[in-house]
């Protein structure tokens, strides 16, 4: 198979509240505002290479509207909407905004995706320059502020069907997963479509509700950057919802809080580049310290929540044990187990 993704380009939400997630973006987080269209907002995290990588969008709940990807090539883009329409999924051509001609579809379990090649490159102004040539903008003002988008996770029914389906037809690498102590259930894996840890993950959804997200991320180059956004979230009344910590798959430094609707947001930096072309994934266990590798807390529960918000947790669902519906609830949760 050809390579036919290169990397995540933007994240469209929806949230109940434009102005109040804007705000939040541009004045906490540290984005900037680009462009406004249709009651729609285009926003950049200052290293960014393309005119904007969140769109925030007018919506009854906190969702995610679509996930796009940039192909490997014009080719590559016309290649991979022939396989996902091989694969029984219709999708639509359409011309975006920045992006021109691009594909998108509503994946097996729910989740939008848009596929594109062409791109808008962000162009600074002259005061907003940057000394270094390769950088497209000057660094944010904004104490902490990330320097790019760097990945989403999705929720899922069934993770392994999941990946299979999202490897065998576009092409993204498995690199690792998590199966529960009590039982061998997924309850998380990530997948990626270049040389970084994932750029797509995927949790165990305990819900009816398909097409669910449960965060998206933004990088920050060091660890110190991104302690100096908790500090400074804090600082401005903004909750830490889990985190610092490191995470044992992908090894990053990860901060989770939410924005104003309440959507999850991951800020990390650090994690290992994989070049291995038949890398084979490892199969963690929460105990190894898959979510936390220091095994010396547990994630709240409300790291669970996924949006839009759910309608039934899977362990209320017939053929449930008693005994791993707490861990179905918390599929990422370290008990001090091992």
């Amino acid at each position: 198979m050809i390579k036919l993704l290169s990397h995540l380009s933007f994240v469209a939400i929806t949230t109940p509240d434009v102005e109040a997630s804007v705000d939040f973006y541009v004045n906490q987080v540290g984005l900037t505002e680009v462009a406004r269209e249709d009651g729609r907002v285009y926003l950049r995290c200052w290293g960014d290479y393309y005119a904007y990588s969140v769109v925030v969008a007018q919506g009854d709940e906190p969702s995610l509207e679509t996930m796009a990807w940039r192909t490997s090539s014009a080719e590559a883009l016309e290649e991979a909407a022939k396989r996902v329409q091989a694969a029984g999924i219709e999708g639509e051509w359409f011309e975006g905004r920045g992006i021109g001609r691009a594909f998108r579809f509503t994946g097996p379990q729910g989740h939008n995706m848009t596929l594109h090649w062409d791109v808008e490159r962000h162009r600074a102004e002259p005061h907003t320059a940057s000394i270094y040539p390769d950088r497209p903008e000057k660094r944010s003002p904004v104490a902490g502020a990330p320097r790019q988008l760097d990945h989403v996770t999705v929720a899922a029914k069934d993770v392994d069907a999941f990946v299979q389906w999202y490897v065998d037809t576009l092409g993204f690498r498995f690199m690792a997963r998590t199966v529960l102590d009590e039982a061998p259930i997924s309850v998380f894996s990530v997948l990626t479509t270049n040389e970084k840890s994932h750029d797509l993950g995927v949790v165990l959804d305990g819900s009816s509700r398909a097409g669910r997200i449960n965060h998206y991320a933004f990088w920050v180059d060091t660890r110190e950057e991104l302690l100096i956004a908790a500090d400074t979230l804090m600082e401005n009344g903004v909750p830490i919802e889990y985190g610092p910590n490191i995470h044992g798959i992908g090894e990053q430094t990860f901060l989770y809080y939410r924005e104003p609707s309440s959507l999850r947001i991951e800020l990390n930096t650090g994690g290992y580049r994989n070049y291995v072309p038949d890398w084979e994934a490892n199969t963690w266990k929460p105990s190894l310290g898959s979510n936390n590798m220091y095994r010396n807390g547990a994630m709240p529960m409300s790291m669970t929540e996924s949006f839009p918000p759910a309608d039934g947790p899977s362990a209320t669902e017939e053929g449930v044990p008693d005994e791993i519906k707490d861990a179905l609830l918390n599929p990422y949760a370290v008990q001090g187990r091992g």
